[in-house]
């Protein structure tokens, strides 16, 4: 299933409850972020201070989101040392943060006896799961989608042991 961001923000303010997000990957190569993760490389770093020049229009939507009592909570899983894509992630989440999200990291090496899905998700509300499939470069292919009760049940579960592990955005640095 292909996904605009419009459909997503549609959906994302449906949400009564909950947003999960568990990322499992190392490497994205996701074109919306092609020229900030050059201009990362290249030495630029986003200024707290600044709020304008942050990651519009997610940010905007996650305050707005969050804004009405919805908890959006993001987990990562990741490798240590970290990958260049998970520093350049890092240097950023601060305004993921921000925006009214929380945010965990959960080094790679402490996941290794926990039950998790192949694919990165959301979990809306504990009922509807999107799965986002990517290509072996980081490149989206396309999202699944599926309300079966057995595999947001797994996927609930999966995302609350990571994060009962994870480390908050705050104390974890790259």
């Amino acid at each position: 299933m292909s996904q605009s961001l419009a459909s997503f923000a549609d959906l994302i303010r449906s949400v009564e409850h909950s947003a999960l997000h568990l990322e499992m990957r190392d490497v994205y190569a996701v074109e919306n972020e092609t020229d900030g993760f050059e201009a990362w490389k290249a030495g630029h770093r986003l200024n707290p201070e600044d709020r304008s020049s942050w990651w519009r229009p997610w940010l905007d939507l996650v305050q707005e989101v969050t804004g009405t009592g919805v908890a959006v909570r993001r987990a990562r899983i990741v490798s240590e040392p970290a990958s260049e894509y998970i520093r350049y992630e890092h240097s950023f989440t601060f305004t993921n943060v921000a925006g009214g999200e929380e945010v965990r990291w959960l080094p790679r090496r402490n996941a290794s006896d926990l039950a998790l899905p192949g694919n990165d998700f959301w979990l809306f509300d504990g009922k509807l799961v999107q799965f986002n499939v990517f290509d072996g470069d980081g490149h989206w292919v396309h999202t699944d989608e599926t309300s079966d009760p057995n595999v947001a049940a797994f996927c609930s579960t999966a995302f609350e042991a990571v994060w009962d592990r994870a480390i908050p955005h705050e104390k974890y640095s790259v």
